[in-house]
């Protein structure tokens, strides 16, 4: 599903240049749960930012289920975002002015789904992350475990092939990041492929494969159970 070759990424200021990836070599397989970690400022960020096509490396090649996406504008990645990726992040990034409901529906506005179908899915999603009863709250009269099922519900509305996870246990006390990693672990036994980036040990092993950043390189891979 991803492959790059000789990904680089330099970020440029008046008087300081950094490179954030390094010459980074990388290959997922579809329906893997990919766990990424490293110290602060390796480059895990930068990385999941390249694969989900917000932002744009600076040399290299990005293939996406075998397109090289380099070549692309902004308005073919836009188009391969919405219709096959979904993101978790640890600050959650809902929008206060919306409701739950409208917060999950909201990525199935883009993709122009008719308003019956979106009701149904959005009404499903809720009643499988526990959280129906809050669809007419706004994101700041939840806690934050609940805010993060409203915000992996929106990730997953428009059935995405990719999910692309950065810290999406961070903010959470240990109980409802165990509720975190459940729903995203029942996603990849569905299919779905997940990259997730995590300072967290316990957190990484629930994907197949732990591999480890330094430097804005991959420096180890380890197989955490194997991947049919």
């Amino acid at each position: 599903m991803i492959r790059t070759n000789k990904l680089v990424k330099v970020y440029h200021t008046d008087e300081v240049q950094t490179t954030a990836l390094n010459e980074l070599d990388l290959e997922i397989k579809e329906g893997e749960f990919v766990s990424i970690m490293g110290p602060s400022g390796c480059g895990k960020s930068t990385l999941l930012n390249v694969l989900g096509m917000i932002d744009s490396p600076s040399s290299g090649e990005y293939f996406f289920q075998d397109e090289e996406i380099g070549h692309l504008s902004e308005r073919g990645r836009s188009n391969i975002r919405k219709h096959n990726l979904g993101f978790v992040f640890q600050s959650f990034n809902l929008i206060d002015e919306l409701t739950v409901f409208e917060n999950v529906e909201l990525p199935m506005l883009y993709t122009k789904v008719p308003s019956s179908d979106r009701k149904a899915r959005v009404e499903e999603l809720l009643e499988d992350m526990s959280i129906m009863h809050r669809r007419n709250h706004f994101p700041q009269q939840l806690s934050g475990g609940q805010q993060q099922r409203v915000a992996v519900a929106r990730a997953i509305v428009n059935h995405p092939k990719l999910i692309l996870a950065d810290e999406p246990t961070g903010n959470l006390d240990s109980s409802n990041g165990d509720d975190v990693m459940r729903i995203l672990t029942k996603l990849n036994d569905k299919g779905t492929t997940i990259v997730m980036v995590t300072h967290s040990q316990y957190c990484a092993e629930f994907g197949n494969r732990i591999i480890r950043m330094l430097d804005g390189k991959v420096v180890t891979e380890n197989l955490v159970k194997q991947f049919l």
